[in-house]
């Protein structure tokens, strides 16, 4: 029966010289990627209910969705659910144009799946992820100490979905569409459009990817509209920003999303003379902080990490971070209500820390 079939099976390998001159051609995946599709077809069976977990972002998507192809036939069910609202405008045109929907997490009912998958996180990047006992997590941030079955973290690979481009090689498996489309659009964002720093994974990916994507649907992403309702962030933002050696500081206090400050940090950075942007907003119980800079040298998870890490998840990459600081561990510290002195307080916390890279190189 399927639920008895043992799928890590459907992976043979061949002698190593013929192998080896199969990889040099492009037309098969080296050894090392086809034992791991193997141990992660393993841990499935034909009668499971998979639930895959991501904080959603572009790449998070494009590997949720992968998951999903990967394990189609091979058992009963797979559902992808967010833990996060999806608000900001490209990724809700991506979710809709490509996902059809997701389950939110605060609704999921556990006993309703028997498999748990994570990717493009590890647990303890966010309290939300602590409901599940996942027994695969696949990302490619650096290595926080969690452990499951089945594990691939490589944080030599600019995007998750460059490991899952390579699962579906592995597996002989022709992306579909959508699923290439936002493989693709995973490996550009999270990339930074190959800006920030990048691998030669990530670049046969991209290539491989791109013939089989959809570019109608690229456009209407990448140049969906942003909701009238956000440009009162900009305004505020324009009013009360603070320029200071190539930094702009600025707190919106309450949003409606956190999406709001990924949006306004990204538009001050195009701003000539700054190569860093901080931006925080109140959403719900929680300050969040984004951060931006303009290139490598540069720091971005480190700051996050020094500069707010005591309080709360942060971190990041070279060029893009966040910070989640719970209203209970900083209103000793600052009142939240006082948007002015929010602002300030974030100025001394970044400002009291090394690492800010070499801001003064700009002049300003």
């Amino acid at each position: 029966t399927s639920s008895d079939r043992d799928w890590s099976s459907d992976v043979c390998s061949s002698d190593l010289s013929k192998e080896s001159e199969l990889i040099k051609k492009g037309k098969r995946m080296p050894a090392h990627t086809l034992e791991r599709l193997k141990k992660f077809y393993a841990r499935f069976h034909g009668e499971d209910h998979v639930l895959v977990v991501i904080n959603a972002d572009p790449d998070a998507i494009g590997a949720a969705l992968c998951v999903k192809r990967l394990l189609w036939r091979k058992v009963s069910t797979v559902s992808i659910c967010s833990i996060n609202t999806v608000k900001r405008p490209d990724n809700v045109a991506m979710v809709d144009l490509l996902c059809g929907g997701m389950l939110k997490a605060a609704e999921i009912q556990k006993n309703a799946f028997n498999r748990f998958v994570l990717v493009d996180s590890q647990p303890c990047h966010n309290p939300a992820f602590d409901k599940f006992a996942f027994d695969v997590i696949i990302d490619h941030h650096p290595p926080t100490g969690c452990s499951a079955p089945f594990m691939d973290i490589r944080p030599n690979y600019g995007a998750t979905s460059t490991m899952m481009t390579e699962y579906l090689r592995a597996a002989k498996i022709r992306p579909p569409r959508k699923v290439a489309t936002a493989l693709f659009l995973g490996i550009k964002t999270d990339t930074h459009d190959f800006l920030r720093k990048a691998f030669s994974e990530d670049i046969k990916a991209f290539h491989f990817l791109s013939r089989h994507i959809s570019m109608e649907m690229i456009q209407k992403i990448e140049y969906s509209e942003i909701d009238p309702g956000f440009l009162k962030y900009f305004q505020l933002a324009f009013n009360t920003r603070v320029f200071r050696r190539g930094k702009i500081f600025i707190h919106l206090g309450n949003v409606a999303t956190p999406d709001v400050c990924v949006l306004v940090a990204d538009f001050f950075l195009k701003v000539k003379g700054v190569n860093w942007t901080f931006v925080s907003g109140m959403f719900g119980k929680k300050m969040v902080v984004i951060i931006r800079n303009s290139g490598l040298r540069f720091d971005a998870g480190g700051i996050a990490t020094r500069a707010f890490g005591c309080f709360g998840p942060a971190g990041g990459h070279k060029t893009m971070a966040r910070a989640e600081l719970p209203v209970s561990k900083i209103q000793e510290l600052v009142p939240c209500k006082d948007e002015k002195k929010v602002l300030q307080w974030i100025i001394d916390r970044v400002e009291g820390h090394p690492g800010q890279g070499k801001d003064h190189e700009s002049g300003t």
